[in-house]
């Protein structure tokens, strides 16, 4: 199977980066950050991991974001699937989601290589 790449971002630090699949986390899915004990943890913390993971509708996100992976690394043409994947900030649900779904690839045997354009910056303050 193709390799793919998958990279975590922050709408609010910049334009998604170019990607085959680009998924919103945005609507759809409670922000950590506006829980005080949340907002300055990241991914790398285990409570951030559990509160996005528990979030209903990201578990079907990762299975039907693993299947469209699997559609496009089925196509003709060689090279990596790059998925994007960003919330507001980049430091809760989006690398949360990315670890998760590149967890999921690997587990199939696929190659991964993940990104965090933005977890590393400041708290966003809004």
């Amino acid at each position: 199977m193709t390799s793919v790449e998958i990279v975590s971002f922050g709408y609010l630090h910049g334009e998604p980066p170019a990607a085959h699949l680009t998924i919103d986390l945005r609507h759809h899915f409670r922000d950590p950050h506006v829980s005080p004990e949340l907002r300055y943890m990241t991914a790398h913390d285990e409570p951030v991991r559990a509160t996005v993971l528990a979030t209903p509708g990201i578990a079907a996100l990762v299975e039907a974001t693993a299947a469209a992976v699997a559609a496009f690394a089925a196509g003709p043409s060689a090279g990596p699937v790059i998925v994007a994947d960003g919330c507001a900030g980049g430091r809760h649900r989006a690398p949360t989601f990315a670890m998760a779904l590149a967890d999921r690839l690997r587990r199939n045997g696929v190659t991964v290589a993940v990104s965090h354009r933005d977890l590393a910056k400041p708290v966003v303050q809004r």
